[in-house]
């Protein structure tokens, strides 16, 4: 076998395909756009055509859906969707979700995977990630024997013990396929405003042309302050960044476009696609075909004439756009499609658009290298910065894809170009760290004294056996005590009695990430007597977090105050008993700072009057309130159904899923 589907398969695609036909797991780590996918796409030929399902995950519901529209185009592929925010034939062949809903159904719907023949963890390398890591590994640990995985991940460095410690938990042996080549290699280049465009080799002598100009750069400032003026700077010891007009007339001239540039701000996406909306990019026989492709994407959307106008549609026609998760979905659609048409030329977007979504460009722009890692402003990995720059070069289009690194002369010395460009990526570690519902779900499987059998099992007990003995001892400890707390305090609370768990537990287990802020609020009556619109302020609540504390808005006490301030009272005192017993990181509290909006969008209000009104990120309150719905549904699914609170969330459901908040609806358009 050579080839599948007219694609001519490539050395690690043929290894991948006989570890698949040998029934063995699959672990495949390759550079971004070397066609992993496409291994993933002959499982699930192979699982339907014995008579089996298959599951595909992805890590964030943009990449779930996508997939879906992919595979619902095959007439040959029956297909279905669960994200949380829509379920879509749920008995389908293929069944695609994010990892959150897999994790979910192996706890509390098993049968789902009774003939699940491959479980697709796309991206797997998340496994990696601080919030949500821990997910990746609980389906890998968990989950059914008979389902066999088939892994993708871009490079990491330790990809041989991640397929070990698959090995080791699974019942199939794992084949791990390691495939380096790119089939469009990258051309790197450093942009500075002292040193203009030059390749990484000339390093060296970049920098000792920047340590000269810096050299001489007090003396002018002493001059300018002698003069009487105010010099420049971003306060903190950041330098100013530079002027990218320079490096992008460069890609103009050099017939370098279409261009991803990636900014980790998205005031910085729509600023740098405002300055350039002026250049014009299109050629008439383009800008004919963007004029045909917006009527089209009106009509196919149900988008009013006025759309035309707005700032998306109107940016697009000069043949630039920005693309960032504040925007609302509809508009992050209509960009994607404008930019697979080939119709946009300069795209300034986050990082989350290099996440699995296939969209290559010609050349690839870092606007800033530095990135907020949750303490400080650090220089991106090595992992992150190839999974970036491998959007650059389009297979059967381009020779080469280009790469360019947009940094100030200041920051040259120090920026660690060589390992962007040569260096190893950084290793996955386990994040491994488990919650209320996952202890829950295992105490009521095993009992609560074989719980820490799970964490044995964990990839953060494997990697920690390299270390000597001591020190695994001493992990040992500490985990088995971590656990132990947290089952201490939910014994306390009443989720736990007898090595079992109680109604009070079997609530709170399908109640992922808000398990005791709910479950108590439901049990304590807090919720019994509340309207529609006062539930659904709370659940919002519980999503809600302000990006930015300090903006955090005042609330009026006539918007249920004194409902406010009791439920802060009880998710307090739950938060004292985590401090009592030395359970960290302590749960979430409720931010009301979303309260004006929820209820104004509660009563009728559209997203552009709240955006108008409130000064809200339409794209962020969207995101919101498709969570806070998702997590109503699942307190509708847990509870007893002649709870009175029942028919009030039905209410509350109905009245916040509408519009661009309705996913199920935006996904049918289109």
């Amino acid at each position: 076998m050579v080839g599948w589907k007219g694609f001519k398969l490539s050395h690690f695609q043929l290894k991948a395909v006989d570890a698949i036909r040998e029934g063995r797991n699959v672990l495949v780590s390759a550079p971004t756009g070397a066609g992993k996918t496409l291994v993933a796409e002959y499982a699930i030929e192979v699982a339907v055509r014995s008579g089996k399902r298959c599951i595909y995950t992805a890590p964030i519901k943009a990449l779930s859906n996508q997939k879906y529209r992919d595979f619902r185009d095959d007439p040959m592929i029956d297909v279905g969707l669960m994200t949380g925010d829509v379920t879509i034939h749920q008995s389908a062949r293929v069944l695609i979700m994010t990892t959150e809903i897999l994790r979910n159904a192996i706890f509390e719907n098993p049968r789902l995977l009774d003939d699940v023949a491959y479980v697709v963890f796309d991206e797997v390398h998340y496994l990696d990630d601080r919030e949500r890591g821990t997910v990746w590994e609980e389906s890998l640990i968990f989950m059914p024997p008979n389902a066999r995985v088939i892994a993708l991940s871009a490079t990491i460095a330790n990809v041989e013990e991640l397929g070990a410690w698959m090995e080791e938990i699974r019942p199939q042996d794992v084949d791990v396929i390691i495939d380096d080549n790119r089939p469009v290699p990258l051309s790197h280049w450093v942009h500075t405003p002292e040193a203009s465009t030059f390749e990484p080799s000339g390093i060296k002598r970049a920098r000792q042309r920047a340590e000269t100009a810096a050299a001489k750069a007090p003396a002018r400032r002493s001059r300018r302050r002698g003069r009487g003026g105010r010099g420049r700077g971003r306060g903190f010891g950041r330098p100013e960044p530079p002027d990218p007009r320079p490096l992008f007339d460069e890609l103009v001239d050099r017939e370098l476009l279409p261009a991803l540039v990636f900014s980790f701000s998205r005031k910085d996406c729509e600023r740098l696609a405002r300055k350039n909306e002026q250049r014009d990019l299109l050629s008439p026989e383009q800008s004919r075909r963007m004029a045909e492709l917006q009527e089209e994407l009106l009509t196919s959307f149900d988008l009013g004439r006025g759309h035309l106008d707005g700032e998306v549609f109107r940016m697009a026609r000069s043949g630039v756009a920005y693309h960032h998760a504040g925007m609302l979905p509809i508009y992050k659609e209509v960009v994607e499609r404008m930019f697979t048409a080939g119709l946009l030329k300069m795209l300034f977007t986050t990082e989350t658009f290099a996440l699995g979504i296939n969209m290559p460009a010609r050349a690839v722009v870092f606007a800033g290298l530095r990135k907020f890692d949750g303490i400080s402003f650090d220089w991106l990995r090595t992992r992150d910065y190839m999974q970036m720059a491998g959007r650059a070069g389009r297979q059967g289009i381009d020779d080469k894809g280009f790469v360019f690194q947009l940094l100030p002369d200041q920051e040259l010395k120090d920026a660690p170009v060589e390992r962007w460009v040569g260096g190893r990526p950084e290793a996955v570690m386990s994040r491994f760290r488990m919650n209320y519902s996952t202890l829950l779900h295992l105490v009521s499987r095993v009992g609560r004294d074989r719980v820490h059998e799970a964490w044995e099992k964990s990839f953060h007990s494997f990697q920690n056996r390299e270390k000597n003995a001591k020190a695994r001892a001493r992990q040992r400890r500490e985990q088995m005590r971590l656990i132990g707390r947290h089952l201490d305090l939910l014994e306390e609370l009443g989720y736990i009695k007898d090595q079992a768990v109680t109604g009070k537990g079997e609530i709170a287990r399908c109640l992922g990430g808000y398990e005791l802020q709910i479950t108590e609020l439901l049990f304590r009556g807090t919720l019994e007597t509340l309207p529609p619109k006062a539930l659904a302020m709370v659940f919002v609540a519980m999503i809600h977090e302000e990006r930015r504390a300090a903006q955090r808005p005042w609330v009026p006490a006539s918007m249920f105050g004194g409902t406010r301030r009791h439920i802060d009272s009880v998710v307090s005192e739950i938060c004292q008993a985590e401090a009592r017993f030395g359970v960290e990181p302590p749960m979430k509290r409720p931010d009301w700072g979303l309260t004006p909006t929820t209820l104004g969008w509660f009563g009728g209000l559209s997203m552009d009057e709240l955006e108008e009104q409130l000064e809200v990120n339409p794209g962020d309150v969207c995101r919101v309130f498709r969570m806070a719905i998702q997590l109503m549904r699942n307190v509708r699914r847990s509870v007893d159904r002649d709870w009175d609170i029942v028919d009030r969330l039905d209410e509350a459901i109905e009245a916040m899923n509408r519009d661009e908040v309705d996913a199920r609806k935006q996904l049918a358009l289109g």
